[in-house]
């Protein structure tokens, strides 16, 4: 999911999607970052109708006591459990199936056409390239199409 990180939330997802599916919600992703002197784990979890405390409760606790017992020197300071939010972030094959034709915001690695920040409909995914109509700045109007390889982040918008 996220540069750098990869062994380790792919152990966390191991993990966590059998507890979170068997609490019978949705399992959204796993990320690792640093923000400011800490490094924090994050799952996140969803449900039709949105996740409430108890659901992060239950899966924050059972997903602690499998973490406890095969990373005892932990490479994170916290472990969150939370929902995705609204600007939920879109990763899987699915997940840019499901949202087509909702307002994204793409951020890549380095600049396309002399931008890093993609705000528009997403079309869908073809040939493993995001597909967005873009709805902000001076090219309005057109699709661009962006390698997922050099996509950082993809995330639902919220315009205000």
């Amino acid at each position: 999911m996220f540069k750098g990180n990869s062994s380790v939330e792919s152990l966390v997802e191991e993990i966590a999607r059998p507890i979170v599916e068997g609490q019978g919600l949705e399992f959204v992703g796993v990320e690792l970052v640093k923000e400011g002197a800490n490094r924090y784990l994050r799952v996140y979890i969803d449900k039709e109708g949105g996740v409430s405390f108890e659901d992060c409760e239950v899966v924050s606790r059972a997903v602690d006591t499998k973490l406890d017992e095969v990373l005892p020197n932990p490479p994170y300071d916290f472990f969150e459990v939370s929902s995705p939010g609204l600007e939920r972030p879109l990763k899987s094959d699915e997940d840019f199936a499901r949202y087509a034709g909702q307002l994204v915001a793409v951020a890549t690695y380095a600049s396309i056409d002399g931008q890093k920040l993609f705000i528009g409909e997403l079309l869908g995914l073809v040939d493993d390239h995001v597909e967005v109509k873009l709805t902000e700045g001076k090219k309005a109007g057109t699709v661009v199409s962006i390698p997922r390889k050099q996509m950082s982040n993809c995330r639902l918008h919220v315009a205000l």
